[in-house]
């Protein structure tokens, strides 16, 4: 990308510093609501867009629905969300906040228990 796209890229991300609807689920999540600066996912159904080249950039071309499809924990017990891109299948993590809904963050964790790939006795 040129380096004109690449300032008009952060000129419209700066444009958008107000209230925002999710595209998944339709929740309204206030701007100045926390972690909302760094946030990547909706904090109710934890779905994403795909607006990262590199994390934090806002530049990727795609800017489709990511769903959030596993849970992954660092050594340092911090909770990733995994996403996957509904468009161009790539893969993404970002970590979990804390004003992300608990019982979704649950279920999105639970979920290779629910449908294990083999038969448990």
């Amino acid at each position: 990308m040129s380096k004109s796209g690449i300032q008009f890229r952060k000129a419209e991300h700066a444009r958008q510093e107000t209230d925002f609807r999710c595209r998944h689920c339709g929740t309204m999540i206030p701007f100045n609501a926390p972690g909302t600066r760094h946030r990547n996912h909706c904090p109710r159904c934890l779905w994403s867009l795909h607006l990262d080249d590199h994390p934090g950039d806002r530049l990727a071309n795609c800017g489709h629905l990511m769903e959030p499809i596993a849970i992954s924990l660092c050594a340092d017990g911090e909770w990733l969300i995994l996403h996957r891109c509904c468009n161009c299948h790539v893969i993404h993590a970002n970590r979990a906040a804390g004003d992300d809904h608990e019982l979704t963050l649950m279920s999105l964790a639970a979920r290779p228990l629910a449908n294990p790939p083999f038969p448990l006795v």
